[in-house]
């Protein structure tokens, strides 16, 4: 990285579009921030990078992302706390993710001076982003592709690193109805499942459509061998209450190891809540949810942040989880995560970056 900046430097968007936002109806990743990180990989290191107004980017035919898929990113989410400080939730654990996802698809890692140095000069750049309003906040996308421009099977020697922003409402609006999916698999062992690479997504997106026109928000992934475990959903982990205690699948090869995830575990180990990381048949799942030894399911993860469960099918039948109470463990874990990233109680998990 010889002679790479880390002051980079700013072209400014002559034609910031933040006085056209409307604040109160704000949807999911569908409004871009003024301007985008850019930096590339090349020559067996990272180039000088530089911070440009959001936009289009040019594209060869033959780039190797599109017809190979080696293409990753992540998400995190900024803050604005009622200081009017802009904060971070846990962007250290997104980039050893990131980089994890990077070494697994063949790609560079990315340096911490790049990876949080450039996320933190952008948000600053466009601090006018960050929504002051309740529930809201900016959504943060770092990503990468391969961008040789060669068709043949090999990994890319040429990358392209870029992070943008979205100011974002509410991922979910209401407890979910989710189905469990017995046909098709999201990932097995050997696989790509733990990495946030794009294939992942595309594969998922049948089932999920299917399930949509079935009434159903998302679907509840199985193991590829045998369709009897729980595994997780297609935007989150997957986090049950059973008989007082917190159960969810252990992290391996086929399960993202999610940052809301291990979030949520750390806050109930410190609160004293019994924590099972371990399989869960489908058929213990239901057999409890009938039984009332289930009385919580819900999803955790950055866009949802913690998402109540309502109602699951399987085979046919759903089976309907207790309204949610603000009691409930899933309630104040949400609470408890909201006023750490708003800044509200103190952070004495080391948890918040300040931008």
């Amino acid at each position: 990285m010889s002679g790479v900046s880390f002051n980079f430097p700013i072209t400014h968007n002559t034609n910031s579009q933040v006085s056209a936002v409307d604040w109160d109806n704000l949807p999911f990743g569908k409004i871009f921030a003024d301007h985008m990180f850019v930096m590339e990989y090349a020559n067996g290191e990272w180039q000088q990078g530089e911070i440009l107004p959001f936009g289009p980017i040019a594209m060869h035919p033959a780039m190797s992302a599109i017809h190979y898929g080696q293409s990753i990113f992540e998400g995190m989410k900024a803050y604005r706390s009622k200081k009017g400080e802009v904060l971070v939730f846990r962007p250290e654990e997104n980039m050893k993710r990131f980089n994890k996802s990077a070494v697994r698809m063949c790609m560079p890692e990315v340096p911490e001076e790049i990876f949080l140095g450039g996320l933190k000069q952008l948000i600053q750049l466009d601090n006018a982003w960050v929504p002051e309003k309740e529930g809201c906040s900016l959504y943060i996308r770092p990503f990468m592709f391969a961008t040789d421009e060669y068709v043949g099977v090999s990994p890319s020697t040429t990358y392209k690193f870029i992070i943008f922003n979205c100011p974002v409402g509410s991922y979910y609006t209401k407890p979910l109805r989710v189905r469990v999916e017995t046909e098709f698999i999201r990932a097995a062992k050997g696989g790509v499942g733990f990495a946030k690479n794009a294939g992942n997504y595309g594969g998922s997106l049948y089932p999920t459509v299917q399930a949509n026109k079935d009434g159903y928000d998302q679907i509840i992934w199985t193991d590829a061998a045998t369709h009897q475990y729980v595994e997780e959903a297609g935007t989150m982990n997957l986090m049950f209450i059973i008989h007082g205690a917190l159960v969810t699948a252990p992290t391996g090869d086929t399960i993202l190891d999610g940052v809301t995830r291990k979030s949520v575990i750390q806050i109930a180990k410190d609160w004293g809540v019994e924590v099972q990381e371990r399989l869960l048949s489908v058929k213990e799942l239901v057999e409890g949810i009938s039984s009332g030894a289930v009385t919580e399911a819900f999803g955790a993860g950055t866009a949802a942040v913690i998402a109540p469960i309502q109602t699951i099918g399987y085979e046919g039948k759903d089976y309907e989880l207790p309204a949610r109470k603000e009691t409930d463990f899933s309630a104040k874990v949400f609470n408890e995560i909201s006023q750490i990233r708003l800044g509200e109680i103190p952070d004495t998990r080391g948890w918040i970056y300040k931008i």
